[in-house]
């Protein structure tokens, strides 16, 4: 028997899940129920319900959930279980934000190497980790066992670096490049796009300003 098919939008949920029952945890609350998760997430009960019984439930009947074994089965499901050695190919100002933020390395997501074309940034160093001519990536990523690479380039080269990191092996790609990036089935990938966010920002704000008037 396959495996049970998961929506994209029920994988969409457990991450704002594992967050605010961190939030819980640190504040000393080791119990949850559906309805103070649906308080918190904006998502229904029954709909926080539907999802964790996806993977099995997790609940008891007028107890809730232990926020602890919660939050730790969700973190196996979404695979935070293991660690990931990163590279990052484009050292600009979104590259290095990535390369700083030290939630990544918390949560088991190490940049090992980052890469550049701009000559007057190789060589440079990012919490310690050399920024490393674009031309090296190829033999970088054949000598070292990288799971995820992250496109922070122009959208004019993305493409490319895309082709030449599934080439090389990897399996998984965090695009922030301002474009689609076509990849074979067998990669994931995951596009990141500030711009649609904030427009969507724009069309709410414009909403309640036309609500207001």
């Amino acid at each position: 028997m396959g495996k049970k098919k998961i929506s994209d939008a029920v994988i969409r949920r457990l991450p704002k899940y594992y967050r605010y029952l961190g939030d819980l945890l640190e504040n000393g609350i080791n119990r949850v129920s559906s309805n103070d998760l649906s308080k918190m997430t904006g998502f229904t009960a029954s709909q926080i319900r539907q999802d964790l019984n996806n993977f099995g439930g997790f609940g008891q009947q007028g107890y809730g959930y232990d926020a602890m074994n919660l939050r730790e089965e969700i973190n196996k499901i979404l695979g935070l279980n293991q660690k990931f050695r990163v590279v990052i190919v484009g050292a600009g100002n979104i590259g290095q934000a990535v390369a700083n933020y030290a939630g990544f390395y918390e949560e088991g997501f190490e940049v090992l190497a980052l890469f550049d074309k701009n000559p007057k940034l190789i060589g440079l160093r990012i919490r310690d980790i050399e920024i490393k001519d674009l031309d090296d990536l190829p033999g970088y990523l054949d000598d070292n066992e990288i799971d995820m690479g992250v496109i922070c380039t122009p959208k004019a080269v993305s493409q490319d670096v895309a082709d030449i990191l599934t080439s090389h092996g990897i399996k998984a790609i965090w695009n922030f490049a301002p474009t689609d990036i076509k990849v074979d089935d067998d990669v994931a990938i995951e596009h990141v796009r500030m711009n649609e966010s904030l427009y969507t920002l724009a069309y709410y704000y414009k909403q309640k300003n036309d609500t207001e008037e």
